[in-house]
Protein backbone atom coordinates (compact mmCIF):
# COMPACT_ATOMS: atom_id res chain seq x y z
CA UNK A 1 0.00 0.00 0.00
CA UNK A 2 1.34 3.41 -0.97
CA UNK A 3 1.64 6.16 1.62
CA UNK A 4 0.84 9.61 0.22
CA UNK A 5 1.30 12.93 2.01
CA UNK A 6 -0.74 15.74 0.47
CA UNK A 7 -1.27 19.38 1.43
CA UNK A 8 -4.28 21.45 0.41
CA UNK A 9 -6.79 18.58 0.52
CA UNK A 10 -9.73 20.81 1.42
CA UNK A 11 -10.79 21.58 -2.16
CA UNK A 12 -9.75 21.73 -5.79
CA UNK A 13 -7.02 19.51 -7.14
CA UNK A 14 -5.86 18.53 -3.65
CA UNK A 15 -9.26 17.04 -2.82
CA UNK A 16 -9.44 15.32 -6.21
CA UNK A 17 -5.95 13.85 -5.77
CA UNK A 18 -6.85 12.53 -2.32
CA UNK A 19 -10.06 10.92 -3.60
CA UNK A 20 -8.29 9.32 -6.56
CA UNK A 21 -5.42 7.95 -4.49
CA UNK A 22 -7.91 6.45 -2.02
CA UNK A 23 -9.79 4.82 -4.89
CA UNK A 24 -6.49 3.28 -5.99
CA UNK A 25 -5.95 1.76 -2.55
CA UNK A 26 -3.38 4.19 -1.16
CA UNK A 27 -3.28 5.59 2.36
CA UNK A 28 -3.49 9.38 2.29
CA UNK A 29 -2.20 11.71 5.00
CA UNK A 30 -3.96 14.95 4.16
CA UNK A 31 -3.34 18.45 5.45
CA UNK A 32 -5.40 21.64 5.14
CA UNK A 33 -6.68 24.57 7.20
CA UNK A 34 -10.19 23.14 7.52
CA UNK A 35 -11.04 22.25 11.13
CA UNK A 36 -12.75 18.99 10.19
CA UNK A 37 -11.63 16.21 7.82
CA UNK A 38 -13.00 16.84 4.31
CA UNK A 39 -13.01 13.10 3.52
CA UNK A 40 -14.51 10.19 5.43
CA UNK A 41 -12.48 7.11 4.52
CA UNK A 42 -10.69 4.49 6.65
CA UNK A 43 -7.40 5.11 4.86
CA UNK A 44 -7.59 8.89 5.07
CA UNK A 45 -5.74 10.53 7.97
CA UNK A 46 -6.14 14.24 8.53
CA UNK A 47 -4.20 17.09 10.11
CA UNK A 48 -5.76 20.54 10.42
CA UNK A 49 -2.84 22.95 10.08
CA UNK A 50 -2.56 26.58 9.01
CA UNK A 51 0.59 26.74 6.88
CA UNK A 52 0.90 30.47 7.57
CA UNK A 53 1.95 29.53 11.11
CA UNK A 54 5.35 28.27 9.97
CA UNK A 55 6.70 27.80 13.48
CA UNK A 56 4.05 25.13 14.16
CA UNK A 57 4.63 23.02 11.06
CA UNK A 58 7.56 20.80 12.00
CA UNK A 59 6.32 19.59 15.40
CA UNK A 60 2.78 18.99 14.14
CA UNK A 61 3.92 17.20 11.01
CA UNK A 62 6.40 15.01 12.87
CA UNK A 63 3.68 13.85 15.29
CA UNK A 64 1.21 13.30 12.44
CA UNK A 65 3.55 11.25 10.27
CA UNK A 66 5.61 9.45 12.91
CA UNK A 67 3.74 6.11 12.48
CA UNK A 68 4.79 5.84 8.84
CA UNK A 69 7.61 3.46 7.85
CA UNK A 70 8.14 5.35 4.59
CA UNK A 71 6.52 7.91 2.30
CA UNK A 72 6.07 7.11 -1.37
CA UNK A 73 5.07 10.58 -2.57
CA UNK A 74 4.69 13.90 -0.76
CA UNK A 75 2.73 16.42 -2.81
CA UNK A 76 3.18 20.07 -1.88
CA UNK A 77 -0.08 21.29 -3.33
CA UNK A 78 -1.36 24.00 -0.95
CA UNK A 79 -0.97 27.52 -2.25
CA UNK A 80 -2.59 30.94 -2.50
CA UNK A 81 -2.90 33.30 -5.45
CA UNK A 82 -2.66 36.71 -3.85
CA UNK A 83 -4.08 39.76 -5.60
CA UNK A 84 -3.84 40.20 -9.34
CA UNK A 85 -2.41 43.71 -9.56
CA UNK A 86 0.55 45.64 -10.94
CA UNK A 87 3.85 44.94 -9.21
CA UNK A 88 4.38 48.64 -8.57
CA UNK A 89 1.09 48.73 -6.67
CA UNK A 90 1.70 45.57 -4.66
CA UNK A 91 2.85 46.21 -1.09
CA UNK A 92 5.57 43.99 0.33
CA UNK A 93 3.32 42.56 3.02
CA UNK A 94 1.03 41.09 0.32
CA UNK A 95 4.00 39.49 -1.45
CA UNK A 96 5.30 38.11 1.83
CA UNK A 97 1.94 36.50 2.65
CA UNK A 98 2.00 34.61 -0.65
CA UNK A 99 5.67 33.68 -0.20
CA UNK A 100 4.95 32.39 3.30
CA UNK A 101 2.38 29.85 2.13
CA UNK A 102 3.79 29.00 -1.29
CA UNK A 103 7.50 28.85 -0.42
CA UNK A 104 8.52 29.08 3.25
CA UNK A 105 5.83 26.68 4.47
CA UNK A 106 7.05 24.15 1.92
CA UNK A 107 10.60 24.53 3.19
CA UNK A 108 9.34 23.79 6.70
CA UNK A 109 7.45 20.74 5.42
CA UNK A 110 10.49 19.37 3.60
CA UNK A 111 12.63 19.90 6.69
CA UNK A 112 10.02 18.08 8.79
CA UNK A 113 9.95 15.16 6.34
CA UNK A 114 13.74 14.94 6.40
CA UNK A 115 13.77 14.94 10.20
CA UNK A 116 11.56 11.83 10.32
CA UNK A 117 14.55 9.79 9.17
CA UNK A 118 12.40 7.47 7.08
CA UNK A 119 12.59 6.93 3.30
CA UNK A 120 10.82 9.72 1.39
CA UNK A 121 10.96 8.48 -2.16
CA UNK A 122 9.45 11.45 -4.00
CA UNK A 123 8.50 15.06 -3.35
CA UNK A 124 6.46 16.94 -5.95
CA UNK A 125 5.78 20.65 -5.63
CA UNK A 126 2.75 21.87 -7.57
CA UNK A 127 4.17 24.78 -9.53
CA UNK A 128 2.77 26.83 -12.42
CA UNK A 129 3.57 28.25 -15.81
CA UNK A 130 3.42 31.56 -13.95
CA UNK A 131 6.87 30.67 -12.60
CA UNK A 132 8.36 31.49 -16.00
CA UNK A 133 5.68 33.68 -17.64
CA UNK A 134 5.97 37.30 -16.55
CA UNK A 135 2.30 38.09 -17.07
CA UNK A 136 1.08 41.48 -15.93
CA UNK A 137 -0.64 41.32 -12.57
CA UNK A 138 0.67 37.93 -11.44
CA UNK A 139 3.65 39.32 -9.53
CA UNK A 140 3.28 37.74 -6.09
CA UNK A 141 2.20 34.36 -7.41
CA UNK A 142 4.86 34.28 -10.14
CA UNK A 143 7.61 35.19 -7.69
CA UNK A 144 6.48 32.50 -5.27
CA UNK A 145 6.31 29.72 -7.85
CA UNK A 146 9.67 30.69 -9.32
CA UNK A 147 11.15 30.56 -5.81
CA UNK A 148 9.45 27.20 -5.17
CA UNK A 149 11.08 25.77 -8.30
CA UNK A 150 14.51 26.82 -7.09
CA UNK A 151 13.82 25.64 -3.54
CA UNK A 152 13.07 22.14 -4.81
CA UNK A 153 16.11 22.18 -7.08
CA UNK A 154 18.34 23.14 -4.14
CA UNK A 155 16.92 20.36 -1.96
CA UNK A 156 17.48 17.86 -4.77
CA UNK A 157 21.22 18.49 -4.35
CA UNK A 158 21.04 17.74 -0.62
CA UNK A 159 18.42 15.00 -0.22
CA UNK A 160 19.86 12.79 -2.94
CA UNK A 161 17.78 9.73 -2.04
CA UNK A 162 14.55 11.66 -2.68
CA UNK A 163 13.38 12.55 -6.19
CA UNK A 164 12.19 16.16 -6.44
CA UNK A 165 10.04 17.71 -9.15
CA UNK A 166 8.34 21.08 -9.59
CA UNK A 167 5.36 20.29 -11.80
CA UNK A 168 3.00 22.71 -13.53
CA UNK A 169 -0.34 20.87 -13.74
CA UNK A 170 -2.08 22.92 -16.43
CA UNK A 171 -5.28 24.89 -15.89
CA UNK A 172 -7.74 23.09 -13.62
CA UNK A 173 -11.22 24.12 -12.50
CA UNK A 174 -10.40 25.14 -8.92
CA UNK A 175 -11.49 28.03 -6.66
CA UNK A 176 -8.25 29.80 -7.60
CA UNK A 177 -8.93 29.58 -11.34
CA UNK A 178 -12.55 30.63 -10.88
CA UNK A 179 -11.34 33.66 -8.92
CA UNK A 180 -9.26 34.69 -11.93
CA UNK A 181 -11.83 33.99 -14.64
CA UNK A 182 -14.77 35.52 -12.76
CA UNK A 183 -13.28 38.44 -10.84
CA UNK A 184 -10.20 39.73 -12.69
CA UNK A 185 -10.63 42.48 -15.30
CA UNK A 186 -9.66 40.81 -18.62
CA UNK A 187 -9.01 44.15 -20.33
CA UNK A 188 -6.55 45.31 -17.71
CA UNK A 189 -5.04 41.83 -17.34
CA UNK A 190 -5.24 39.99 -20.71
CA UNK A 191 -3.83 36.78 -19.22
CA UNK A 192 -7.14 36.31 -17.39
CA UNK A 193 -8.99 36.27 -20.71
CA UNK A 194 -6.49 33.81 -22.20
CA UNK A 195 -7.00 31.58 -19.19
CA UNK A 196 -10.76 31.75 -19.60
CA UNK A 197 -10.62 31.00 -23.32
CA UNK A 198 -8.23 28.07 -22.98
CA UNK A 199 -8.88 24.48 -21.93
CA UNK A 200 -9.79 24.05 -18.26
CA UNK A 201 -9.65 20.52 -16.89
CA UNK A 202 -12.09 18.93 -14.50
CA UNK A 203 -10.30 18.24 -11.17
CA UNK A 204 -11.07 14.52 -11.26
CA UNK A 205 -9.67 14.16 -14.77
CA UNK A 206 -6.64 16.26 -13.84
CA UNK A 207 -5.97 14.15 -10.74
CA UNK A 208 -5.77 10.98 -12.79
CA UNK A 209 -3.37 12.58 -15.25
CA UNK A 210 -1.24 14.01 -12.47
CA UNK A 211 -0.90 10.71 -10.63
CA UNK A 212 0.35 9.11 -13.84
CA UNK A 213 2.65 12.08 -14.38
CA UNK A 214 4.13 11.71 -10.88
CA UNK A 215 5.50 8.35 -12.01
CA UNK A 216 6.77 9.66 -15.34
CA UNK A 217 8.66 12.60 -13.84
CA UNK A 218 11.00 10.15 -12.10
CA UNK A 219 12.68 9.65 -15.48
CA UNK A 220 13.78 13.30 -15.43
CA UNK A 221 16.63 14.77 -13.42
CA UNK A 222 15.73 15.35 -9.78
CA UNK A 223 15.03 19.03 -9.22
CA UNK A 224 13.54 19.61 -12.67
CA UNK A 225 10.71 22.01 -13.42
CA UNK A 226 8.27 20.31 -15.78
CA UNK A 227 4.96 21.29 -17.35
CA UNK A 228 2.47 18.46 -17.81
CA UNK A 229 1.36 20.06 -21.07
CA UNK A 230 4.80 19.59 -22.64
CA UNK A 231 5.57 16.11 -21.26
CA UNK A 232 3.46 14.35 -23.91
CA UNK A 233 0.36 12.33 -23.25
CA UNK A 234 0.17 11.05 -19.70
Amino acid sequence: MKHIVLTGVGSGIGRALADTYLEKGATVYGISRRPKPPIDHPHFHYLSLDLRAIETIEANLRAFLSPLPSIDTAILNAGILGKIEEMGQTPLYEIEEVMTVNVWANKAIIDALASLQIPVRQIVGISSGAAVNASKGWGSYSLSKSALNMLLRLYSREMVDTHFTALAPGVIDTPMVRQITEEVDPVRYPSAQRLKNGPIMDPKEAAGRLIEAFEKVKAYESGSFLDIRTMGEV
